[in-house]
């Protein structure tokens, strides 16, 4: 038996296949397929590439509860349409003529973000918490994960309702300085560090009840009003919100250790995408653990999970598209060295927002000019900041990582750069990075870092996400050409 877990009808919908002992087959985005961003919509060709990795029966598994989430919003005033009841009406006839008109088996949305974090994991039991906008009803859970018997059992400890909601607050923010709400908080986050907090005292007094029982004063579902903090510089509400969501999440996790019994801590939703408040996390938990897709694409991997119920065989996130062939090393040394910017679109593609290698552009971090020329060549706003990609042996020579951060191979978490000038292209402003550190695993980009580092003693790269603006990441090779005509950039395959 084989388990297809489906995302999709509301954004960022997902496909992934898990065969009967937990080999996790193939996990990939519509939107990468369809170049629509945060494509809610399931693409067939999608679903075709994941089918062709199917071998056998199948279930079908779908990440939340229509019904309840209907509930909900009829509750907040919305007025959805009847067909959101079905699920199969959710997903599509196309799609679902593919998929043999099979029974879709549902799960809650915060459990489907549970079991994509523990199922994931590498421990025994954990204390789960998930963080996000809104599932059907809950907005933040604390869960008990142990495997009794092989078989992944969940206990719900502690929850929030709508409209309450930590990643709604965040979102907020995100459009009050005039980006998109659901798509660039990470901007928002970026922009903290050119902040300072002015208005944190403001906002709690203005927008929250009660920091510790996660109350607020109103429903921030359809953001503050465009006047909210009038004459308020950007760069300091960025600052002031960034405060308020770290001191709200670690009353959570607070929450979480006196409810939890393990002090391993799995940690979902996309709340759990802000790698500036995860430096904190160490101080309540002696381990932690999030899989690098824990927003909702990432659910498809936990509902398929929960059909099979056990541990997956998790051993990295390059899950989507494949391009075949060996990983380009010396080429892309050549163009490094001569270049200092190239891109690479070899192997599986990423499951999970950021490139982590597969799909990337990298660059010399030393040079001064360039991060200025990344950004240019990714049509970015210039106080954008990149993240290196490090051996991890090396990390702590480089960077302070924060507490029981024992690695950071999926960029989840900010560390101090010991040496900034050194690097200039990789360090914020505020002096941190957002470190990706990789392990000897024989990977591509390993032994690229490798030979770079006997190059040149530097042990990392410039790495960032190697897509044309407004488009999600590089999916094929047909992708990698348009970037290379498009912006001037050999991409290596």
């Amino acid at each position: 038996m084989n388990y297809i877990g489906i995302s999709c009808g509301f954004h960022d919908a997902a496909v992934s296949v898990v065969d009967d002992k937990g080999n996790i087959l193939f996990a990939g985005h519509s939107e990468r397929y369809s170049k629509n961003k945060h494509d809610k919509h399931l693409s067939i060709d999608l679903v075709k590439d994941a089918l062709s990795y199917v071998d056998g029966d199948y279930e079908v598994h779908y990440y939340e509860k229509p019904l309840l989430k209907h509930l909900r919003q009829l509750r907040a005033g919305e007025n959805p349409p009847l067909s959101n009841l079905s699920v199969k009406r959710i997903i599509g006839p196309s799609v679902m003529k593919l998929l043999d008109n099979k029974k879709v088996h549902t799960h809650s949305h915060h459990l489907s973000h549970a079991a994509a974090g523990f199922q994931t994991s590498p421990f025994e039991d954990a204390t789960v918490v998930v963080i996000d906008a809104i599932g059907e009803f809950d907005t933040i859970s604390i869960w008990d994960a142990r495997y009794v018997n092989g078989v992944a059992k969940y206990k719900k400890l502690y929850n929030i309702r709508y409209p309450d909601s930590i990643g709604l607050f965040y979102s907020a923010m995100t459009k009050r300085v005039g980006l998109r709400p659901l798509d660039e908080e990470y901007i928002l986050m970026g922009m903290a560090a050119y902040g300072e907090p002015k208005h944190f005292v403001q906002m709690h007094q203005d927008l929250i009840e009660s920091s510790t029982d996660f109350v607020f004063k109103q429903n921030l579902h359809t953001g503050v009003d465009d006047n909210y903090l009038e004459g308020a510089d950007d760069m300091d509400i960025a600052a002031s919100s960034q405060l308020v969501v770290e001191r709200l999440i670690m009353h959570v996790m607070q929450k979480a250790r006196v409810y939890g019994k393990s002090k391993n801590l799995v940690y979902g939703g996309g709340v759990a995408l802000n790698c500036s408040a995860n430096r904190h996390l160490g101080s309540k938990f002696d381990n932690i653990w999030i899989m690098p897709n824990p927003g909702d694409a990432g659910s498809s991997l936990g509902c398929a999970l929960l059909g099979y119920r056990g541990r997956s065989k998790f051993e990295n996130s390059f899950l989507g598209h494949c391009i075949p062939g060996d990983y380009p090393v010396n080429n892309l040394l050549d163009e490094l060295l001569t270049k200092q910017i190239v891109g690479v679109a070899s192997g599986h593609a990423e499951f999970g927002p950021r490139a982590l290698g597969n799909r990337s552009l990298l660059g010399d971090p030393r040079g001064i000019h360039i991060k200025e020329k990344v950004n240019e060549i990714k049509r970015r706003q210039q106080f954008r900041p990149f993240a290196p990609v490090i051996l991890e042996e090396m990390v702590d020579d480089y960077f302070i990582m924060p507490a029981n951060w024992r690695d950071s191979r999926y960029m989840q978490v900010i560390a101090t750069c010991r040496y900034p000038d050194l690097f200039p292209a990789i360090v914020h402003h505020d002096g941190t990075s957002r470190v990706q550190t990789v392990p000897k695993d024989g990977s591509g980009i390993r032994e690229l870092l490798e030979k770079w580092y006997v190059l040149t003693e530097c042990p990392m790269l410039l790495n960032t996400s190697l897509n044309i603006r407004g488009e999600p990441m590089v999916n094929d090779r047909s992708d990698a050409d348009r970037f290379e005509q498009l912006y001037g950039v050999k991409v290596k395959s």
